[in-house]
């Protein structure tokens, strides 16, 4: 399969990889990367300076400015807000604060995003959250400001507590590090 583009979306880019499909009323700006096999829907805004990895959803109503990195086998859920000022100013320069969005990531809908983070491995915000400090590879976050709530494995479920270790329902083992949980 090629590239599936909408006839009413405008995608200024060449650099989308195959099986790619993007929806209706979507505009990507020229500067921007898109890897294979994602789907981007509906009425959402990609700017200049932003990649897009591999296995990627970007559900509808998304706007992503410059300087926000999505890696491979993310997902962001629907309306989801990307920043890249903390000091806002209409037609003021700024110096643009990235946002990097690392490995199979779920990024819940309605989530804001403070410009400046990170958001794990494996992580995981919860619907409406405001996310203002780094989240840790495999944490779970929610609320207002988003606070760590617990740990999750690599399909988005919580994890218990044995002894040294985190464990999954099937058996996998997870140790705690500095930057999040590690798998073992």
């Amino acid at each position: 399969m090629s590239v599936f583009i909408h006839p009413s979306a405008i995608v200024e880019t060449t650099d989308i990889g195959l099986n790619t499909r993007i929806w209706a009323f979507v505009h990507v700006l020229n500067d921007v990367k898109i890897g294979e096999n994602c789907n981007i829907c509906d009425h959402c805004f990609i700017e200049n300076g932003v990649t897009i990895g591999d296995n990627v959803t970007i559900k509808s109503g998304v706007n992503i400015w410059t300087g926000v990195t999505i890696n491979d086998d993310v997902h962001i859920g629907p309306g989801v807000v990307f920043t890249n000022d903390k000091h806002p100013r209409s037609k003021k320069i700024f110096e643009i604060e990235k946002i990097n969005i690392k490995k199979g990531a779920s990024v819940g809908a309605n989530t804001t995003l403070l410009a400046g983070i990170e958001i794990g491995e494996y992580a995981m915000t919860g619907i409406g959250s405001i996310v203002t400090k780094n989240v840790k590879s495999y944490a779970l976050v929610y609320g207002n400001p988003a606070k760590q709530k617990g740990w999750i494995d690599e399909e988005g479920n919580k994890l218990s507590k044995q002894e040294d270790f985190w464990i999954s329902n099937k058996g996998e083992l997870y140790k705690e590090t500095e930057t999040g949980l590690l798998k073992i």
